[in-house]
């Protein structure tokens, strides 16, 4: 029996390039040539290539096993889905849903979707459990200050934190708030949206605003699991933080060129229930560094400090 001479492309062709050919007789059987050497990579966009440009005409096996094998070596590999991807194109095919959709606020139509790695695994990597440490008081009390030194006490230990300053976060994310008393409680709710993301991926958060208003300290208090919103009252007495007037505001609300103002003529609510209270009584004046090992302490004590 004749066996037909299959002449292969050069493989500088578009399609065979970076392929290295060499004689085989077992294959000479066949008409074809042995394929050694292949470059994977450029045999890979070059198969890709040539799937695409045949999609419409594909090869046909016929009488002879060459062209069975031509269409076996360039079938599309397949990747084979896993037993959940499999069940939920089952159920999305038998119209069934799997998981339930939800309006919230003004958003419909949305889906929770669940990752494998949850936060006790982040808790266990960083060797820390994530949480808020809630600054809140006047303006002038010193909550950015402590929050500083209580982040840098903090990462000195080796520990993860962040903080997010009430003035820093104006500068981005809440800079179309005025404030308002509805665009103050606005301006709370997202940070506290933020920093349950943070605790959530296992940093201790260390927040410092006045927020002024408790039922916007609690709405974020609820956000969070039960002992992750860690509050503490900076409760430092309107004549000493006016005295201080770090930013010249209290001068500027006296005068009536500032409305609203904390303190002066817009109310600050004191925490009812916090977790600490970092207080200053007449001219003694404990150190940032001094306040900030306080809150560690605490931190310590109820095991935040570990996974």
């Amino acid at each position: 029996m004749t066996t037909a001479k299959v002449p292969l492309p050069p493989c500088s062709s578009r399609i065979f390039r970076n392929i290295e050919c060499g004689p085989s007789p077992a294959a000479e059987t066949l008409g074809f040539r042995r394929l050694r050497g292949i470059n994977v990579a450029g045999l890979n966009r070059s198969l890709r290539s040539f799937v695409l440009r045949g999609r419409s005409k594909p090869i046909k096996a016929k009488e002879n096993a060459s062209a069975s094998l031509i269409d076996d070596w360039f079938k599309p590999i397949m990747a084979k889905e896993d037993s959940d991807t499999e069940d939920r194109a089952a159920a999305a095919l038998s119209g069934k849903n799997l998981t339930q959709m939800s309006n919230v606020g003004n958003s419909t139509n949305i889906m929770w979707h669940d990752c494998p790695i949850q936060k006790r695994d982040r808790q266990q990597l960083l060797q820390q459990k994530g949480c808020v440490i809630w600054l809140t008081g006047l303006s002038g009390s010193g909550k950015s200050t402590i929050a500083c030194a209580l982040s840098r006490s903090l990462h000195s230990k080796g520990k993860l934190t962040y903080v997010l300053d009430g003035d820093n976060i104006r500068h981005g994310l809440n800079c179309d708030l005025s404030f308002r008393a509805e665009d103050r409680s606005e301006n709370i709710r997202r940070i506290g949206e933020v920093a349950k993301l943070f605790a959530d991926a296992g940093v201790i958060c260390i927040t410092s605003l006045i927020s002024p208003y408790q039922k916007d300290r609690d709405a974020c208090r609820a956000l969070l699991p039960k002992g992750d919103f860690i509050e503490v009252f900076i409760d430092v007495p309107l004549s000493v933080c006016e005295a201080r007037d770090p930013k010249g505001l209290y001068k500027l609300a006296r005068a009536g060129k500032i409305k609203g103002f904390t303190g002066i003529d817009d109310p600050y609510e004191p925490p009812c229930s916090c977790e600490i209270v970092l207080q200053q009584k007449g001219s003694d004046c404990t150190s940032p560094s001094d306040m900030a090992e306080i809150v560690i302490s605490y931190l310590e004590e109820n095991g935040y400090l570990r996974a």
